[in-house]
């Protein structure tokens, strides 16, 4: 005998109330700074019963301030918005509320920036807390600031990943998509961040100036209002410049050092020392020498590897946009010219422009007085550029042109022609429509078509794509 249907509601999960209540409170705070008092006392309830301390609901108190004084929380934020193993499709309702207070702490920290004037320590205090945010995503800090997409361990990632970690269903926004997104976003707030800050009083007071930490939006305000420093704070702002490109050298230097220059020369004999003896080699033409009776081999000949790479020197010339929209373009492109400037057998050129072209060639080697000779910011006319560019190409076929810009440019056509015109010369041109930390730049859209069909398409995306096609050339 089967039970009649009846219209039965089940309670409401306690657990889903408590996460409901501190989420709303998270949007609040978000949208509003002012506190609601209701949400305030249902979600400091709802800490405490879970065993989790109060601070956590202080937007004040930094993540690394609570993780100081509570250490055994650190483990909980690493890879804190990664998934959950879900193997028998339960769900741990009580962990889902404790993760839920402990994300909505490094969200409000984050995206919650307030207003008004910036202190050194408030923009140190914020990059630590973005750094707690990239480890809850499963990046090591930095990472998503600096368009580096790779994970750094914790739970484990996965597609379908849900803002409270919670993984699997549907509706719920696949990581892989969210952090590209996520870093951008970093970056544009902590630009707002340095833009309110009063900069040049930090600078003065090297107690302020000690708190900062280099970042690209930090480096562009520098770059920026270099002209109006003097003393003091100019020597910090130097010091800040010279640790940014230090950390992003090392970077960079990693990803190329593997570039082989120069193809093996084999019409220059192998030099016949024992540190060339190609002893595999030496064995197998010899085989036919084996005495089994003796159990010995006769050599009669020895084989030496070739190692004279061809002299002739790979040119690089590297055009800048220096236009205040491509400002993170110019701070990686002067840094990676610089590198592989520093590669036997690799001449390298250095061009920046605006309204007007700067050859930056004589200090393509010291990324950091290179950056002080630039003027960021103005109009953009490739054909400046180009006029001192065409003059370095004397050997069309061992010569890459790499041009980087978002090419919204005053005289299009005529530059357009002058590069397709590059290109049909033999040499190897690269258009490049972003190398920024993020990754995500907007390029002209009649350019990007123009160089599709020349066969050029733009490269838009991380530095890592630039360095890759840079080093399939120079191998």
């Amino acid at each position: 005998m089967t039970e009649p249907k009846t219209d039965h509601h089940p309670a409401a999960d306690p657990h889903d109330n408590r996460r409901q209540a501190l989420y709303w409170r998270l949007l609040a705070r978000l949208f509003d700074p002012e506190e609601q008092a209701t949400l305030e006392s249902a979600s400091l309830a709802v800490v405490e019963d879970i065993g989790l301390p109060p601070a956590l609901l202080d937007p004040q108190t930094s993540v690394d301030s609570l993780v100081q004084r509570h250490p055994e929380l650190a483990a909980e934020f690493d890879g804190l918005m990664l998934p959950e193993p879900d193997d028998d499709g339960t769900r741990d309702r009580a962990a889902e509320v404790r993760r839920a207070a402990l994300v909505s702490k490094v969200l409000l920290n984050v995206f919650a920036t307030g207003s008004g004037t910036v202190t050194a320590e408030q923009l140190s205090r914020w990059q630590s807390d973005a750094g707690w945010l990239e480890r809850a995503l499963g990046c090591r800090p930095g990472d998503l600031r600096a368009g580096q997409s790779g994970r750094s361990g914790g739970r484990g990632a996965g597609p379908g990943v849900s803002p409270t970690g919670t993984g699997g269903g549907h509706g719920t926004p696949d990581l892989s998509r969210l952090i590209p997104e996520i870093g951008p976003e970093l970056g544009a707030i902590e630009a707002g961040l340095v833009k309110r800050m009063h900069l040049r009083e930090v600078l003065a007071d090297p107690k302020l100036a000690a708190q900062l930490t280099p970042s690209m939006s930090l480096i562009e305000q520098l770059l920026r209002d270099k002209n109006n420093l003097s003393g003091v704070a100019l020597a910090n702002a130097k010091a800040l410049i010279r640790r940014f490109v230090d950390e992003v050298a090392q970077v960079l230097r990693t990803q190329v050092e593997k570039t082989t220059v120069g193809a093996l020369d084999r019409s220059v004999p192998p030099k016949r020392v024992f540190r060339n003896l190609d002893l595999d080699r030496t064995i197998w033409k010899n085989l036919t020498n084996w005495s089994p009776e003796e159990e010995r081999l006769y050599v009669d000949r020895l084989y030496y590897r070739h190692t004279a790479r061809k002299t002739t020197p790979q040119r690089l010339i590297v055009v800048v946009d220096q236009s205040g929209s491509m400002v993170d373009s110019m701070v990686n492109c002067t840094i990676l010219a610089s590198i592989f400037a520093g590669l036997p057998k690799v001449d390298v050129h250095l061009i920046a422009y605006d309204t007007q072209a700067l050859d930056l060639t004589p200090w393509v080697h010291d990324p950091f007085e290179t950056l002080l000779r630039t003027n960021l910011g103005g109009g953009t006319d490739g054909t400046v550029a180009m006029a001192l560019a065409q003059p370095k190409v004397a050997e069309p076929r061992n010569t890459v042109v790499v041009w980087i810009s978002d090419f919204y440019e005053w005289q299009s056509e005529p530059l357009f022609q002058s590069m397709a015109a590059l290109h049909r010369s033999g040499t190897k041109f690269i258009p490049v429509g972003s190398v920024t930390s993020s990754g995500r730049g907007s390029v002209n859209p009649w350019f990007r078509e123009r160089f599709k069909d020349l066969g050029t398409p733009v490269i838009s995306g991380h530095i890592r794509g630039l360095v890759q096609e840079l080093k399939t050339f120079l191998a």
